[in-house]
């Protein structure tokens, strides 16, 4: 509900002053939530911390963009990527550290020196990004973007868990659709600047990036609820075992990044994005086969090639959003991914639940051959993408001029 926030936010106050606001209302709540003192509080704490990160997000990619000024994409969007890269290697293993060996208050108060560093080095060496201006906050577009999104997430989450169009799934739908219709009429027609402009929707590559961002949201997240699942209930792994596992993926996704972020910037996106499709869908397809005694190896080099693709893809994919767009559209774009994304991602995770379910209820004593099947569906998830892939745009060799660009900008990028 906070995503749309944050392009009013860069336009009105500045980049900077919104991402230092953003964490440090992020770094508050990470200290509340781990002083909780009951559930009721520890909700409250973090709806304010989702409220910080989904100001935060689009917030930093609005100001990587505007940095790079179109330049360098690619690499850019490659170093800045790190830490997505990070998590799933450090990820799984802390946290299962975390839960295994501590108190559970930990899981947020590890966040506060985190907060700290990045509030000084923000401070610090972070340049504003845009145009401040007196934007009025658009109300009327909050009031029907917000709500109708958060009716729609919260319709994917009962029904990932009741399984069946009942009233608790369909009732908030509509609603959710409804809203979004309407802020969609209001968006096209307003005379002021909506709280997120849609209009960057019509730009080829930014409209198929967007598709893309929405399907990898259905792939990733559903892949990310999947695999734990199989290596803990079919192959009976410990948490911590299964993250250590899942180490695997990222050092893929790590390997993968080091080239495929200048690739991208010399051949174009296109074949990049289609390359990490191709990545991504084989080892899922060979996910398939997986059963109770398969070799742990394998696992964990099918995991490594999926890492890989999905990584290259992900580079890509950003690489190609921003390009023909304004710099002043920037801020709405990245909202608009944010939420593409979110949305994709709780709607794979609730297909992937019903999908699971279905295939346990159809395969009882069998949950190899239900998890099977379940790889099977997010095989065809993932084919999908070929598609608004083929519409991203093919560019050849950035000129000589344009690839030197800002001399900090290149260094970032080679640091990256």
């Amino acid at each position: 509900m906070a995503i749309p926030l944050a392009g009013w936010a860069v336009t009105r106050i500045g980049g900077k002053r919104a991402w230092l606001i953003s964490l440090a209302l992020f770094l508050v709540s990470s200290a509340l939530a781990g002083a909780a003192w009951d559930i009721s509080s520890l909700i409250a704490f973090r709806v304010l911390q989702g409220v910080a990160g989904g100001v935060m997000i689009p917030v930093l990619q609005t100001l990587v963009v505007q940095a790079a000024g179109g330049r360098q994409m690619g690499r850019l969007m490659a170093a800045v990527s790190m830490p997505a890269v990070i998590a799933p290697i450090a990820g799984p293993v802390l946290g299962g550290l975390i839960a295994g060996n501590t108190s559970w208050r930990w899981i947020f108060l590890i966040n506060i020196p985190i907060c700290l560093a990045g509030l000084v080095l923000a401070g610090r060496g972070l340049d504003d990004a845009g145009q401040r201006g007196n934007v009025r906050l658009d109300v009327l577009g909050l009031v029907l973007l917000s709500p109708g999104l958060a009716a729609v997430l919260y319709s994917l989450s009962r029904f990932s868990t009741l399984h069946s169009l009942a009233p608790a799934v369909t009732v908030p739908l509509v609603l959710g659709l409804v809203l979004l219709a309407a802020f969609v009429a209001h968006a096209l027609r307003t005379g002021r600047r909506p709280i997120i402009d849609i209009r960057p929707l019509a730009v080829r590559s930014f409209g198929s990036a967007s598709a893309l961002m929405f399907l990898s949201g259905l792939t990733l997240f559903g892949g990310t609820l999947l695999v734990p699942l199989y290596l803990q209930q079919v192959r009976g792994l410990s948490a911590l075992q299964a993250g250590l596992l899942l180490v695997s993926q990222g050092i893929g996704a790590l390997l993968a990044r080091r080239s495929v972020g200048g690739l991208t910037d010399r051949i174009g996106p296109r074949p990049v994005v289609l390359a990490g499709v191709v990545l991504a869908t084989l080892p899922v397809a060979v996910f398939t086969q997986f059963g109770a005694h398969t070799n742990l190896v394998l696992i964990g080099g099918c995991l490594l090639v999926f890492g890989a693709g999905v990584s290259a893809a992900g580079i890509g994919v950003l690489a190609a959003a921003f390009e023909g767009l304004q710099p002043a559209q920037i801020p709405d774009a990245s909202g608009t991914t944010r939420i593409l994304l979110q949305i994709g991602g709780s709607f794979g995770t609730s297909v992937i639940a019903l999908l699971l379910a279905r295939q346990t209820a159809a395969h009882p004593g069998a949950p190899d051959l239900a998890f099977s099947g379940t790889f099977g569906w997010t095989t065809g998830f993932v084919v999908l993408a070929v598609a608004p892939a083929l519409l991203l745009p093919r560019r050849k060799r950035t000129p000589p001029e344009e690839a030197a660009g800002d001399p900090a900008i290149k260094g970032a990028a080679d640091a990256g």
